[in-house]
């Protein structure tokens, strides 16, 4: 009994512990509905390769909303550095794969940078900041297009990196995971983006520079969103200037669902992880067990906020166990 307890309690005392579960839960559950045919290595294969972006940019969105802050310029981002990469290679023949990312990733720090220093400096509020710059980066794609897109002659080479079967993708997730993770959980740097989300004003008086950390995370969050640029260049083998279009929702719905506070202050690189999984696989659930498509958008919802009503009551559990700890 006291086991029993001990492992509940464990479950519920943890949000990733929740997350995973109710992941465990859903899988088997899927399994079963499709008959033993989504669990195959082609499906889950496809699950990471198709849910590339949204998992490489919810590490920026997990940051920039443990300062309380929110983002929704990075698909706008993702466009605009998408569409100079394929345009390279299209009007100039360029192809070579290190320098493309390379220069991608370097276009989505200038616009993150620009990003973090308006709302730092100009103490403007984050959504609209954000809300400001998908108009002009999304704006300045279809200029770049000039009526025109790259098609998959034109970035063949280049989509050899991100084509069914490469590796590319997933090490780039690998490493970007692998990296925030050390950052985030033993760094200075990611004890200070937690403290600036957790209390700007005590943060400050601490001596942490709040205006440097705010323009250094919506600068990560502009180079993960360059870099989801060319690599949606890469795994679709085209650019296109209303490429991702809504797709920002996916992000933040990763990180919330991940146990991401709004407000900041919480959140986790695993989280985020979770997150971005158990969206990913219901996406990729919902048509195969047989789901018409009108009905999908609606079950996603209710699934999403049940999820994330069970972190609210998570955390509210593990709030109340800490205070008792205090009490004691």
């Amino acid at each position: 009994m006291n086991k029993k307890k001990s492992l509940w309690k464990t479950i519920t005392s943890s949000r990733e512990a929740s997350l995973l579960l109710i992941l465990i839960v859903m899988l088997i559950v899927v399994e079963i509905l499709s008959k033993g045919t989504f669990l195959t290595p082609t499906n889950i294969s496809q699950i990471f390769r198709n849910n590339a972006l949204t998992m490489l940019m919810a590490l920026g969105m997990l940051c920039v909303m443990l300062t309380a802050g929110i983002d929704i310029s990075i698909t706008s981002t993702l466009a605009f550095t998408g569409m100079i990469i394929g345009m390279l290679q299209k009007r100039a023949g360029f192809t070579n794969t290190l320098v493309l990312f390379l220069l991608a990733a370097l276009i989505g720090i200038a616009c993150g940078f620009l990003n973090g220093l308006i709302i730092s400096k100009g103490h403007l509020a984050p959504i609209i900041c954000t809300m400001g710059f998908m108009y002009i980066w999304r704006g300045l794609a279809y200029v770049v297009s000039n009526n025109q897109w790259a098609s998959g002659a034109d970035v063949a080479k280049f989509a050899e990196f991100g084509k069914d079967g490469s590796v590319g993708p997933y090490i780039i997730l690998i490493v970007a995971y692998v990296a925030f993770f050390i950052i985030m959980k033993w760094t200075t740097f990611g004890r200070r983006i937690y403290a600036v989300g957790s209390n700007a004003d005590a943060a400050r008086v601490s001596g942490i520079n709040v205006d440097k950390v705010l323009i250094e995370v919506y600068t990560i969050m502009g180079l993960l969103a360059g870099l989801s640029g060319a690599l949606s260049v890469s795994i679709y083998a085209s650019a296109q200037p209303n490429m991702q279009y809504g797709k920002e929702m996916d992000v933040i719905a990763a990180c919330v669902i991940g146990g991401t506070s709004m407000n900041g202050g919480r959140g986790s690189v695993i989280g985020t992880f979770l997150g971005a999984l158990f969206y990913a696989v219901l996406a990729k659930a919902l048509p195969l067990v047989g789901l018409d498509s009108i009905w999908q958008n609606l079950i996603k919802g209710v699934v999403v906020l049940a999820v994330v009503l069970i972190n609210v009551l998570t955390q509210r559990s593990m709030d109340r166990a800490a205070l008792e700890r205090r009490e004691m």
